[in-house]
C-alpha cells in the first residue's frame, strides 16, 4: 500500500471516528439535553438517565480514539487546533466534567433543589460539547486565523468569541438538533406512556429543525461564503509541509467536489431525508425506524462537511497557502500503516462487543421498574 493510499484511508478512518461518537455518544447527549425539556417529573428524569445509563461511559470511548487518532494521524492539525480552539476545548472539557459527577450524585439524596441542580448540570454537560463541535465545523469552513512561522510552529491570531459568529453558531444549532434528535429516538425505544409520547414530538419538532437549518447553511455555504482551492500540484506519495503549497480563496469552491464526484450529492440529501424520516417516524412513534433514521441522517450531514472540504482539513483565513491538508499535515508512512493494522484488529472487535451489549441490556424501562429499584439505579 503506498503513501497516497494511506494518506486517503485515514482520511475515510477519521471520519468513521466522528460519526461513531455522533451516532452512539450522540444519543446520550441527546438525552441528556432533552432532560429539563421532556422530563416533567423527578421519575420521568430518572427514567431518562437510565436509560443510557448503561452506554454513556463507553460511548465516550469514540470520542477519546478520535482524539487520540487525529493526534497520531494528523498531529499538525492536532497541534495547530488544539491551542486555537483552545478556550472552546476546556469548555467541552468543563461541560463533559458535569456529567458523570451529575449521573452518580443527583439520585443520592431525596432533596428536590439538589436533583434539580445536578440535572441542569447533566443538561450543561449534553448540550455545550454539541455546540462547540459544531461551531467549530463551522468556522472550518471558512477558515481560521492561524500562520506558521519558518519551523513550523503555528500561531493562532483569532479569539474564542470570534468563533461565535452568525453561520458557526448556525452550524453549533444544527448539531445540537441533530443530536437531540437522536436522543429522541433513543428515548422512543426506551420508554412507554407519556414520556414516550413527549419523546416523539421531541424527535419530531428537532428533526424537522435539523433538516431546515442544514439547508439553510447549506444555501449560505453555497452562495456566501468563499471555499478553497489547492492551485499546485501535490504528490500524494511525498512527505511534504503545509508550506510547499499554493492555496487560492474562490466563491463556490466548496461546490466543486460535486462537480468532481457527483456521487456526493447523496451525503446532503440523505442529510436532510435522515433527519425528516426520524421526524415524520417520531410523529406515527416508530422509534427504531427513527433512530435509524436519524443515525443515516447523522451521517449524510457529517460526509457532507468533509466531502465539501475534501482534501483541506483546516483551511487558513489568514494565510491561505499554509491552510492543512489530507497530503501534508498528516504522520509518516510508517505511523499510518502500524495504526491502520491495529484498527484493521481492534475495530471490529469493539464493534462486536459494543453491539452485543446493546442487545443485552435493550428492552423499556418504566417508572415502576425506576420505584422499586430506587436505591440500586441512578
Amino acid at each position: 500500500m503506498d503513501y497516497e493510499s494511506l494518506k486517503v484511508i485515514w482520511w475515510g478512518l477519521i471520519g468513521v471516528l466522528l460519526i461513531g461518537f455522533a451516532v452512539t455518544d450522540g444519543f446520550d447527549m441527546g438525552v441528556g439535553s432533552l432532560l429539563k425539556i421532556i422530563g416533567s417529573t423527578d421519575s420521568e428524569r430518572r427514567i431518562m438517565i437510565n436509560s443510557i445509563a448503561p452506554h454513556w461511559d463507553g460511548n465516550q470511548v469514540w470520542f477519546i480514539t478520535a482524539g487520540g487518532a487525529l493526534f497520531a494521524a494528523w498531529p499538525v492539525v492536532y497541534a495547530t487546533s488544539f491551542s486555537g480552539f483552545y478556550f472552546a476545548m476546556m469548555l467541552v472539557l468543563a461541560a463533559l466534567f458535569f456529567r458523570p459527577i451529575g449521573f452518580d450524585y443527583r439520585s443520592k439524596l431525596e432533596n428536590s433543589k439538589w436533583r434539580n441542580s445536578w440535572d441542569w448540570g447533566i443538561v450543561f454537560g449534553s448540550a455545550v460539547p454539541p455546540i462547540i463541535f459544531g461551531v467549530a465545523f463551522g468556522n472550518l469552513l471558512q477558515g481560521v486565523p492561524f500562520e506558521f512561522d519558518q519551523y513550523l510552529r503555528s500561531t493562532y491570531t483569532g479569539s474564542f468569541f470570534g468563533l461565535l459568529n452568525p453561520f458557526g453558531i448556525l452550524c453549533g444549532l444544527i448539531s445540537l438538533m441533530m443530536l437531540m434528535t437522536q436522543g429522541g429516538a433513543w428515548l422512543q425505544m426506551k420508554t412507554d406512556d407519556e414520556l414516550h409520547r413527549k419523546a416523539s414530538l421531541a424527535t419530531a419538532v428537532t428533526g424537522s429543525l435539523a433538516a431546515v437549518l442544514f439547508i439553510i447553511a447549506g444555501m449560505w455555504l453555497a452562495y456566501g461564503i468563499d471555499g478553497y482551492v489547492l492551485t499546485s500540484v501535490i504528490d500524494g506519495n511525498q512527505a511534504i509541509t503545509p508550506l510547499m503549497k499554493t492555496v487560492e480563496i474562490q466563491s463556490g469552491a466548496w461546490l466543486a467536489n460535486y462537480d468532481k464526484y457527483p456521487v456526493l450529492i447523496l451525503a446532503p440529501v440523505l442529510g436532510i431525508a435522515g433527519m425528516l424520516c426520524a421526524a415524520l417516524a417520531g410523529l406515527m412513534k416508530k422509534g427504531a425506524l427513527s433512530f435509524l433514521a436519524s443515525s443515516l441522517g447523522i451521517i449524510g450531514i457529517i460526509v457532507t462537511a468533509g466531502g465539501s472540504m475534501f482534501p483541506f482539513l483546516m483551511p487558513s483565513s489568514s494565510y491561505p497557502s499554509m491552510s492543512l491538508t489530507m497530503w501534508d499535515a498528516t504522520s509518516s508512512y510508517n505511523t499510518m500503516m502500524i495504526m491502520f493494522v491495529v484498527v484493521c484488529i481492534f475495530v471490529p472487535i469493539v464493534l462486536t462487543y459494543t453491539l452485543w451489549s446493546y442487545y443485552v441490556m435493550s428492552g423499556r424501562l418504566s417508572k415502576k421498574h425506576i420505584e422499586d429499584n430506587s436505591h440500586s439505579l441512578y
